[in-house]
């Protein structure tokens, strides 16, 4: 049985209502918005709830419902879990440090590189920063686009342009305080959304035991698809990238104090727990159905894995409930692009920008610059979303890899040890982020370990060699002033 893919108008108002909600709390916001800091880091006055609601729903995107419910469905099966499962480990290892980054009371990582290392180390880690947060944006677009596209039947490129106005609206509107707030919203879509959908696929399937005579035993293995070298890089590659990655480090520099920020990280960590496994679930119901042919899996096979969360609930749930999963959907997806739009557009005009173009650009013009280039990172990755056809996993984990290879290691021990240096910084910078770039483009190979170990070996070889021999001269893990020249 093939679904009619163009929806009734109850599912497309009920999306509809929801984009427009999205919308509303961004001009909601913006009457919030007094200077740059209120634009970035939100006043630095979240709570313990809306910094763990937030950090839930920024790193819960497309790679975390669609993608892992398309591993499910394909190699990985029950182990694609384990995308989502890694981050409650990432975020109970970053609370520990969560204090020590919110007391650097800094609005972007690379700020932090150039008043405790020097500015050449601000402005490289700016570079290696911004370029990968294009690929992160794209890919939220693409699942989002995905989704509407599905649910109107409507060209996947005319989605795509439709989700990229809606999420730059909003995001430019009100900054990381709109985003906090929408934020909250789809994480409590996200939850409901997929939560509801699997009994409903249960009960369409024929019960429990009908889907699982469909699906190999090893599929539902909670480590053999993906495999546990997988899983322990995946633990490694995340509290690496997170650790380091402007949309989830923004969360703890805008924490009310370091309490909240260490508490909304451990909050996170549970939320993550709770979700794991339901995308998967879904994932390998979608598989059992497709193999007993109680649903076509035409669409699949031909266009790809990507369209199977969406595809199986058009097939199993009432319109009205199909609107609620959708939204979820694009919730999940529309909560990540406008944190890594947001992460852009405050790593550019807060450390190139202003550190460059014109070094005593007033607050107010540096908000509009963040705004400016929200919009243009926008488009770039709308260009992006449009030609790009890589499964959703393998670009995030790229994306996530290239930037933590070479500046995890002087970000973290730089809140620790006092003679981390400024020469020991800018190789390991460099270094890991070339040994990331050789490895995952097979130009060399390294004993099959994934791109992000020889990364951190190089960085961490460097960083830590290169610092005892030329240690920083102030014997100080305190940050110099950010003066403006």
């Amino acid at each position: 049985m093939q679904p009619n893919l163009t929806m009734d108008p109850v599912v497309i108002g009920i999306v509809i209502l929801y984009l427009g909600v999205m919308i509303y709390i961004g001009y909601y916001a913006s009457k919030k918005i007094r200077a740059n800091e209120d634009f970035m880091v939100a006043g630095r006055r979240l709570g313990p709830i809306m910094m763990a609601g937030t950090l839930a729903a920024t790193e819960v995107g497309g790679g975390s419902s669609m993608g892992v419910a398309e591993k499910a469905f394909g190699d990985w099966g029950m182990s694609a879990g384990w995308y989502v499962l890694t981050m409650t480990i990432t975020f109970l290892i970053l609370a520990f440090i969560a204090p020590k980054l919110r007391a650097a009371t800094v609005k972007t990582v690379p700020e932090y590189f150039r008043r405790r290392y020097g500015k050449p180390s601000g402005m490289l880690t700016a570079v290696i920063m911004i370029l990968p947060l294009i690929g992160l944006t794209a890919i939220q677009i693409i699942a989002s686009s995905v989704i509407l596209s599905v649910m109107t039947g409507m060209d996947y490129s005319l989605s795509v342009i439709i989700v990229v106005v809606i999420v730059t609206i909003y995001s430019v509107l009100g900054g990381l305080w709109s985003v906090t707030l929408t934020d909250v919203v789809q994480w409590c879509l996200i939850v409901v959304g997929l939560t509801v959908a699997i009994p409903f696929a249960i009960h369409y399937g024929g019960g429990w035991e009908t889907i699982m005579s469909n699906v190999p035993a090893e599929k539902m293995s909670l480590t053999e698809g993906m495999g546990v070298e997988n899983i322990i890089s995946l633990i490694i590659m995340y509290v690496a990238s997170f650790a380091v990655g402007q949309e989830a480090v923004q969360r703890y520099y805008a924490a009310r104090d370091e309490k909240a920020a260490k508490l909304g990280s451990i909050y996170a960590a549970i939320v993550y727990l709770v979700f794991a496994f339901i995308p998967a679930l879904l994932g390998i119901i979608a598989y059992s159905m497709v193999q007993s042919g109680a649903i076509d899996g035409t669409m699949i096979a031909e266009q790809g894995a990507r369209y199977v969360l969406p595809v199986l609930v058009v097939h199993v749930m009432p319109s009205w409930l199909v609107g609620i999963v959708f939204a979820a959907l694009i919730s999940a997806t529309m909560s990540s692009a406008d944190s890594d739009l947001l992460a852009a557009g405050s790593i550019f005009s807060n450390d190139i920008y202003s550190k460059i173009f014109k070094k005593n650009a007033s607050d107010k013009e540096i908000l509009r610059v963040t705004r400016i280039t929200m919009v243009v990172i926008s488009f770039l990755a709308m260009l992006v979303a449009l030609t790009n056809a890589k499964d959703m996993i393998t670009i995030l984990m790229f994306s996530f890899t290239l930037r933590a290879g070479g500046a995890f290691f002087p970000y973290i021990l730089g809140h620790y040890w006092r003679k981390a240096g400024a020469m020991g910084t800018i190789a390991s910078i460099i270094l890991g982020s070339i040994a990331v770039i050789l490895v995952e483009q097979q130009i060399i190979p390294f004993f099959g370990l994934e791109p992000i170990m020889p990364g951190l070996m190089s960085s961490f070889i460097a960083f830590v060699g290169i610092s005892y021999i030329f240690p920083n001269q102030k014997n100080s893990t305190e940050l110099a002033a950010d003066n403006p020249e």
